[in-house]
């Protein structure tokens, strides 16, 4: 079976739309509709129902799916071990980056590695770290640079390579200002804008209130630092964010006997063999611990 047919096919189901699909793996539209009506007549089925603009998967397309991504990753993960073989350090690397750390903490370490390895294509995406655990437990990344679980997982390697202290921020004119010895029960009487509750630094955050037996107070959430950084900094709300960002216009809340922090670093499956340009970065990220 050609892969470039399963290549199509995933990316239609991935994306829900041919022409999406046709501008994720650089090809025509029509060249897309081409691939995908060959292979449903070699499979003598039908994959996808289409219903006006809707694109979905069929039974047999819905069966296909994770099949597909097994044959095309078998394929890439024995080309890839084969290169190995030969000591070089090439081929393609995929990971999965956190936002943040992509923003704050890895470009150095990737313009590093791309000037050490030229002969490496890296294939990144960015996303939450929650998902970028899923994808590693799939199979769809080797490495993922993201903020570590609190608890292991048993499949899962983990390594913090970035102790990421977090602190209370709000703006410089925010009314907690006239507090001398604020509370998380000070906290609870203003709007908070805080990351999904079901993000890890969402989930920490969570605890810590309910440790204390404080309740929440309204939240809006986004898992975008940036953004939760830039709606502190215009007064609409408290949030709790990694000390680093720290700057001009907003200003850190200490709460007494609160210390919270979490661990940036990497991950990798644990049963599965990294090929030769995932181990150079992991080597070049345990570097940043030493």
């Amino acid at each position: 079976m050609d892969t470039q047919l399963l290549e199509a096919f995933i990316a239609v189901a991935e994306t829900g739309s041919f022409s999406i699909a046709a501008d994720r793996i650089h090809v025509t539209q029509p060249a897309v509709s081409k691939r995908i009506a060959l292979l449903e007549e070699q499979l003598n089925c039908r994959l996808f129902d289409r219903i006006a603009r809707t694109v979905t998967l069929t039974e047999a397309g819905d069966a296909l799916l994770p099949r597909a991504n097994q044959i095309l990753r078998e394929i890439a993960d024995t080309t890839q071990a084969i290169n190995d073989l030969s000591g070089d350090i090439s081929g393609r690397l995929r990971l999965a980056i956190s936002h943040h750390i992509g923003l704050h903490r890895l470009p150095p370490i990737l313009k590093r590695f791309t000037q050490e390895h030229p002969d490496v294509t890296i294939d990144v995406d960015f996303m939450d770290s929650e998902k970028a655990y899923e994808g590693i437990l799939q199979g769809r990344f080797e490495v993922a640079a993201i903020t570590l679980a609190p608890e292991p997982h048993p499949k899962i390697e983990a390594k913090t390579i970035w102790p990421d202290p977090l602190v209370f921020m709000i703006s410089d004119d925010h009314p907690l200002l006239k507090e001398v010895n604020p509370t998380l029960g000070n906290l609870r009487n203003y709007p908070a804008i805080l990351p999904g509750l079901g993000t890890y630094t969402g989930r920490m955050t969570r605890a810590l209130f309910e440790q204390q037996s404080v309740p929440l107070p309204p939240t809006m959430t986004t898992n975008y630092l940036e953004t939760i950084k830039m709606m502190v900094s215009i007064g609409l709300g408290w949030s709790l964010l990694p000390e680093s960002m720290l700057e001009p216009g907003i200003r850190a809340v200490p709460i007494a006997g609160v210390h919270i922090q979490r661990e940036l670093g990497y991950i990798h499956h644990r049963e599965k063999s990294l090929s030769n340009a995932a181990k150079a970065f992991i080597n070049l990220l345990q570097k940043e611990s030493q």
